[in-house]
């Protein structure tokens, strides 16, 4: 019952109650299906085969689909693709400021060091001078 181009209702699903035509036998248990939905994989006991059969070819394309609905008198809503659109990046000004400040601590601690060693540089001269 179940062939290339015959008519029948999605059963199960989302898509439950739409139209759909089979475009292409898969296995056993699958068929590729067009129509007032998108082509997919669907299983075979999800759908209601009807009475009438579109005349296709094996894997026509959508547009031979929408064709053949348009002359049955089926009504297939259009979608429009949707335009890619560069998506803003975050902001990362938090781990920025606390990088800069970890900086500014290393350099704090580093002006430290070099001043604590030139005062024991210092002590030791003194020390020498001294004996």
């Amino acid at each position: 019952m179940i062939e290339i181009g015959r008519l029948c209702v999605k059963i199960a699903g989302r898509e439950a109650g739409r139209k759909c035509v089979v475009v292409d036998i898969v296995d056993k248990n699958y068929v590729l299906i067009d129509g007032q939905l998108r082509r997919k994989k669907c299983n075979i006991s999800h759908l209601e085969p009807l009475d009438k059969k579109i005349e296709l070819k094996k894997n026509a394309s959508h547009s031979d689909v929408i064709s053949e609905f348009k002359k049955l008198n089926i009504e297939i809503k259009e979608t429009k693709k949707k335009e890619k659109t560069e998506r803003q990046r975050k902001q990362r000004s938090k781990k920025k400021a606390n990088v800069e400040e970890k900086q500014k601590g290393k350099e704090k601690k580093k002006k430290t060091v070099k001043k604590g060693k030139k005062a024991e540089k210092k002590k030791d001269i003194e020390a020498k001078l001294e004996k």
